[in-house]
């Protein structure tokens, strides 16, 4: 083999080794683009899959128009602070802080969360509203005058209890899609799937305290006619 040939060799190797490094960073890049993409879709939709894997699925469904102006019609003589279980988006909890409410959220999934905080700052309602990323279960609802909640009836039983020990009795709690399974609403509003419930804490309150009242009256009695 002649020298020219062991040059030309030579340069198309060197002139392939960029090349091939250039390819290579190429690879690494389109690899962490698929990847970081994979990450991001997992970490959106994990949130909203999750609850479908728990005992009670809680999924995020977005209030209609109508359903928010159901809301904010039954609370209209309404004021003081505001909570919405399962707060989505934010957009009910912004409605309220708009018609004056100092409104909260609590919402599992960190995406709608931070969200609903940025289109609060958008909105111009961020310092009358906050958002929490929170189990609904772990949380008291004792310092709220007024509930909203989007339920499943899978949930509604256990939460009467929970918010029957907790609430105070000039409380108000809107249910929204499914009422509650025993408490007697005070009106309802909206028709179809935009219906809402209210409920007045002062009268499931006393249906509860006149229950347990029957209960250990009865077991007394029952007592009595043992002895």
């Amino acid at each position: 083999m002649s020298q020219e040939t062991l040059f030309l060799d030579s340069g198309q190797n060197q002139e392939a080794v960029p090349e091939r490094k250039s390819r290579s960073r190429l690879g690494l890049v389109i690899t962490g683009v698929v990847g970081g993409s994979l990450v991001a879709l997992y970490a959106v939709t994990a949130p909203f899959v999750a609850p479908a894997l728990r005992k009670i699925c809680l999924p995020f469904v977005p209030a209609t128009t109508a359903q928010v102006e159901n809301v904010l019609g039954v609370l209209r003589t309404r004021s003081g602070t505001l909570v919405d279980i399962g707060s989505g988006d934010g957009r009910i909890v912004i409605a309220a802080a708009k018609h004056g409410f100092v409104a909260s959220g609590f919402e599992l999934n960190p995406w709608l969360v931070w969200y609903s905080r940025y289109k609060a700052w958008r909105e111009g309602v961020h310092r009358s509203t906050s958002f929490h990323i929170s189990d609904l279960w772990k949380v008291s609802f004792a310092q709220y005058s007024n509930v909203v909640i989007f339920g499943v009836p899978q949930m509604m039983d256990q939460l009467e209890l929970k918010l029957t020990s907790e609430l105070p009795s000039t409380a108000k709690v809107v249910a929204c899609r499914f009422p509650f399974p025993t408490w007697v609403p005070e009106h309802t509003a909206g028709e179809g799937i935009d219906t809402v419930w209210v409920y007045d804490a002062k009268t499931f309150k006393s249906h509860l305290q006149h229950g347990t009242t029957t209960k250990t009256a009865e077991q007394e009695d029952t007592q009595d006619s043992h002895t």
